[in-house]
């Protein structure tokens, strides 16, 4: 079965270590952009249900601006409490200037 990747935005969208919220057939998706690499996380925190892309982005995390948890953007591991379970990650290909992602194929 072939991923069916939506355009989501332009990378220019993006800002540098920074997140952009978007939503994908009613799915909250962050597109982050760190260490040169563009990611799409699930935008809802698994502790706290609030926008990780409020958060702040360093280092190939995005940290949970309500309570400070991180997430590994490329696996979407909590990497320090309160936060114990993953959010989704999803996989993003770049065509040009448009930044597509797949809900179908979620990263590993």
């Amino acid at each position: 079965m072939a991923d069916s990747f939506v355009k989501v935005c332009a990378l220019g969208d993006i800002p540098e270590e920074g997140a952009l919220g978007v939503e994908i057939d009613d799915t909250p998706v962050a597109l982050v952009r760190s260490e040169g690499e563009v990611y799409a996380i699930s935008d809802i925190c698994s502790h706290a249900e609030v926008n990780l892309s409020e958060g702040e982005v360093e280092d190939g995390t995005i940290e949970c601006w309500l309570h400070g948890s991180c997430f590994d953007l490329g696996s979407g591991k909590p990497i320090n409490p309160p936060a114990t379970q993953p959010v989704p990650t999803y996989v993003v290909k770049i065509d040009g200037d448009d930044v597509l992602v797949s809900l179908d194929t979620k990263n590993s």
